[in-house]
């Protein structure tokens, strides 16, 4: 097809944000370290990539502070972008003093905005609590000098009368840029239009797009919301990333190319950044994204595990998949209760997962699986 049959497709062409640092290391058992920090966001940045996502801080002493940090010295703060998680205004304040430690510019607030995932995390599913609590997070920010991205984490299962009156109140209170979540695959692209159009249509909104894999739209999913006005779209190298995947970045960038014309990106780099991720991910030599993989519905977190029904459109069971633990040193209490439940294997919770914390530390962190906690746990009862 010739360039020119292709202009006009779409109303602007996106700016790419890319999340490998972030979502990709947050997936279960997959930690990278500053060094693969480094490597990944400075070819990301020569690739064209506009910004790089990395860590997530909650409080202080995050555990990702290197990651940040390396990043920073790599490829500078204002290339980088830090994910704030938010539950009420205390907490809140004390990420944002972490993330000013860490000499972060650019912060994007993880709010849950469906019923479902609100009640979970947030303890209430009010919208109004919600975008209370979303105001006084970007208001807190913005007086800091934080330039803000805020999600609608689970926000494509959010109903329009709910989302977009968050949205509206999160612009209305200095937020830069909305990103939709599409944290569980859920929307197809002409869904995702309609969605996306809602929000374009607010006064004065930047949006963009986050998708997931599990369904294989999340590139078809992306260039549709850019096709109703968005602006942004966030990616992950080979697509590496939790509940199936997320948009895979080779994948987007070719289709840009190919389709719409779109020059901008050296995708020289791509190949390299590909087996730079798989192998600080641990990968191997390839990952797959989509519902029938080993890491499909592997996760790391004890509320992914307890509530699955909050990350899951179809069940690991409906496609002959099994859910599994995958963590190596994120590893917390409740993570490891949930390993140990209905073993007879009777420890000390805070005293075992403090002992398995450091011995995996000193083994170089194998990838845990539930049967390998249960393991280490008669080891801690013999030591």
């Amino acid at each position: 097809m010739a360039e020119s049959e292709n202009e006009g497709s779409l109303p602007q062409l996106p700016r790419l944000s890319d999340a490998t640092l972030r979502d990709s290391a947050h997936m279960g058992g997959v930690e990278f370290g500053p060094k693969d920090a480094t490597v990944i966001s400075e070819l990301l940045v020569r690739t064209g990539i506009d910004l790089v996502e990395v860590g997530m801080v909650s409080g202080p002493n995050s555990k990702d502070a290197d990651l940040v940090l390396a990043t920073h010295e790599a490829i500078g703060p204002e290339r980088s972008m830090t994910l704030v998680v938010v539950r009420d205004r205390e907490q809140v304040k004390k990420a944002l003093d972490e993330a000013e430690r860490l000499g972060v510019r650019h912060i994007m607030y993880s709010i849950p905005t469906s019923e479902q995932h609100a009640k979970l995390k947030l303890g209430s599913p009010s919208a109004k609590f919600l975008q209370v609590l979303a105001r006084s997070a970007i208001e807190q920010a913005k007086e800091r000098g934080f330039h803000v991205t805020f999600s609608g984490e689970d926000g494509a299962r959010t109903p329009k009368g709910r989302l977009v009156p968050y949205v509206t109140a999160g612009f209305e209170a200095g937020a830069d840029r909305f990103r939709l979540a599409e944290t569980v695959a859920y929307l197809s692209p002409w869904q995702m239009e309609e969605v996306i159009s809602d929000l374009t249509a607010i006064d004065g909104s930047e949006i963009e797009i986050h998708s997931h894999n599990m369904l294989g739209m999340a590139v078809a999913n992306s260039l549709a919301a850019v096709r109703a006005g968005a602006q942004w779209i966030s990616a992950t190298v080979g697509g590496i990333g939790e509940r199936g995947g997320n948009a895979p970045l080779a994948e987007l960038l070719t289709s840009l190319r190919v389709i719409h014309g779109d020059t901008r990106f050296d995708l020289t780099h791509l190949t390299e950044l590909s087996r730079a991720a798989l192998k600080g991910a641990g990968l191997g030599s390839a990952f797959q994204s989509g519902p029938t993989t080993p890491h499909a519905f592997a996760y790391e977190l004890p509320g992914q595990l307890s509530h699955p029904e909050a990350y899951e459109t179809l069940p690991a069971e409906l496609v002959g998949n099994t859910r599994e633990l995958r963590v190596r040193t994120r590893l917390t209490p409740a993570l490891v209760k949930w390993a140990l439940a209905g073993s007879d294997i009777d420890v000390d919770i805070e005293a075992f997962t403090a002992w398995l914390v450091q011995r995996q530390e000193s083994n170089g962190a194998p990838v845990l699986d539930q049967e390998a906690v249960r393991k280490a746990a008669i080891d801690f009862q013999a030591a």
